[in-house]
């Protein structure tokens, strides 16, 4: 793991900062460009978003759009061999280099084949899954190790933060080009992940610089991993425990999903004009859970990890799921369901995701980058393939939304116990790292 540290210092920088973190003048510059890079990413993913949402509500409907998300899973096993396999054979800076230019040659292809207005929106639909958990999982993973775990601690509140303002803007810069069709759409995504790109690298020049300089012994260039993907999973109790959590996250996340879209259908066939209804009312869900997400993301995250440290935060999701969904059983309807989503959304996309990211700062390398991938893709999509399952038999059963907001509450409680598993798991190997290098880590409040 790499502790950034550059001898320039900006220290009013630094205090500019501090409302949100505390940052030290020698980590400003970079942790400037990681945020600027996350909130490129998230920008470009929102502009495809837009895209993809559409063609699926109402052409498909919402069982579709979930067993669509499903199947993805499948094309993840393959993916993500290839990445392990190409993980043994190139260093890091060459793996991230393939992985997003990959993603954006597709694009590209993609951009012609709308502008040409073939039909794509199957192909998108699963290419747009395989490309933002991928590329996110690997931004996050060059995250971890870059940075310590006490830098990491501290930082990662604030690259979030990007993630969380891209994730706003790309919301309201996508809606500005609706009028000019997919391709546009497409093609300013391809601009943005460019820039991204860019701006990676330039990040990873920083640190194989600095490690220069330190006479660092990691050698970026040597392969991430000695073993492919299996291998690495094989016997990794930590993995495939955050493979758990994050299955019984989207388990939840997913049905959720599904309930919201079924109540938000059913009201918009009471209307007019259904098709307007269901943008209406998605255009102000995804406002109101980004901007409450960044809010959290850039005053509350860093203040919390500070406060309890990254094994309690962990468990603040999953008992607010057992609340809401609690809270749904009683109340089944479109005005609970859309607090319940728009509360769940924002915690995930702050606060979860932060800790969550945070839990392979004390991770190694292949489990960083080739494990990382694995939970953030294939585990992802199997909470949503049990997801499908639930909501296909309960459709065979026409059980009601009150019985599926049952099974949630009883989902968030077997997510809870994997969220004090993995503290446990985590405060092992926290302990390990203090002692073997006490100058560099911190013990977890």
């Amino acid at each position: 793991m790499d502790a950034i540290e550059h001898t320039d210092t900006r220290p009013w920088l630094s205090r500019l900062l501090r409302p949100f973190s505390k940052v030290q003048p020698n980590e400003v510059a970079t942790v400037i460009l990681m945020t600027f890079a996350a909130f490129l990413l998230l920008d470009g993913y929102y502009l495809l978003k837009t895209v993809r949402e559409p063609l699926i509500l109402l052409q498909g409907g919402p069982e579709v759009k979930l067993y669509l998300r499903a199947g993805q899973a499948v094309l993840m096993v393959g993916f993500v061999h290839v990445y392990g396999e190409l993980a043994r054979r190139v260093g890091r800076n060459r793996l991230l280099a393939f992985v997003f230019l990959f993603f954006i040659s597709n694009l590209v292809v993609f951009t012609i084949l709308a502008y040409s207005e073939v039909p794509i929106g199957l192909p998108f639909f699963f290419w747009v899954g395989l490309f933002s958990y991928t590329c996110v999982a690997q931004f996050w993973a060059l995250a971890a190790d870059i940075y310590t775990e006490e830098q990491g601690k501290r930082l990662f509140p604030i690259i979030g933060g990007g993630s969380s303002i891209g994730a706003v803007v790309g919301g309201l810069f996508a809606k500005s080009l609706v009028p000019y069709g997919p391709a546009a759409l497409m093609g300013t995504a391809v601009l943005i992940l460019l820039a991204c790109v860019a701006i990676i690298i330039w990040i990873e020049r920083r640190s194989s610089g600095q490690n220069r300089a330190l006479h660092d012994t990691s050698h970026h260039e040597e392969p991430v991993s000695d073993r492919g993907t299996w291998q690495v999973l094989a016997h990794d109790k930590y993995l495939w425990l955050i493979a758990g959590l994050v299955i019984f996250l989207n388990w939840v996340n997913s049905s959720g999903e599904y309930l919201l879209d079924r109540v938000v259908v059913a009201a918009a066939h009471e209307t007019a004009d259904p098709t307007r209804f269901i943008g209406a009312f998605k255009a102000d869900y995804f406002a109101w859970y980004n901007g409450i997400g960044l809010v959290l993301q850039l005053f509350a995250v860093s203040r919390i990890l500070k406060l309890v440290g990254v094994r309690r935060a962990l468990l603040v999701m999953p008992f607010f799921a057992l609340a809401a969904y609690g809270a749904a059983v009683f109340f089944p309807v479109l005005a609970i369901f859309r607090l319940v989503k728009i509360g769940e959304n924002s915690l995930q996309y702050s606060l979860q995701d932060t800790t969550r990211n945070a839990l392979f700062l004390v991770a190694t390398r292949p489990e960083k980058f080739v494990g990382k991938t694995f939970t953030d893709t294939i585990a992802v999509r199997l909470g949503a393939i049990m997801s499908a399952l639930m909501v296909f038999i309960g459709s065979k059963l026409e059980w009601s939304t009150r019985t599926f907001a049952i099974i949630d509450v009883a989902l968030a409680a077997v997510w809870i116990v994997f969220a004090l598993w993995i503290g446990r798991e985590h405060k092992k190997r926290s302990a390990e790292r203090d002692a073997a290098q006490p100058a560099t880590s911190s013990s977890e409040r």
